[in-house]
């Protein structure tokens, strides 16, 4: 059975920091780029960040740009997002995706987490 599972989430006070955590099973970790989505109440779905399978490249969104980090370990099967001074504005439930490269520059997502709730006050 696949599965991605996120943890991490939580309360925490503007200008601090989480750490997610994506824990992947059931399929091969390393053949996939892993992406993670946030979609706050009544907003749109967005791409905050990903990580190829191959090189391990890596690609933000520009709201996010020198806040966030995202990484992996393929040895755990985990990905990880660590999200520093954070903003009442990335409030959000986060998803971690699991996908490949369909086209030049394009992305098709295949597995996706339940997500996790991040809450930033001020």
């Amino acid at each position: 059975e696949v599965q991605l599972v996120e943890s991490g989430g939580g309360l925490v006070q503007a200008g601090g920091s989480l750490r997610l955590s994506c824990a992947a099973s059931g399929f091969t970790f390393d053949d996939y780029a892993i992406a993670w989505f946030r979609q706050a109440p009544g907003k749109e779905r967005e791409g905050v960040s990903c990580i190829s399978s191959s090189d391990g490249s890596t690609n933000y969104a520009d709201s996010v740009k020198g806040r966030f980090t995202v990484s992996r370990d393929n040895a755990k099967n985990t990905a990880y997002l660590q999200m520093n001074g954070l903003k009442p504005e990335d409030t959000a439930t986060y998803y971690c995706a699991a996908g490949r490269l369909v086209a030049f520059g394009r992305y098709e997502y295949y597995y996706w987490g339940q997500g996790t709730q991040v809450t930033v006050h001020s």
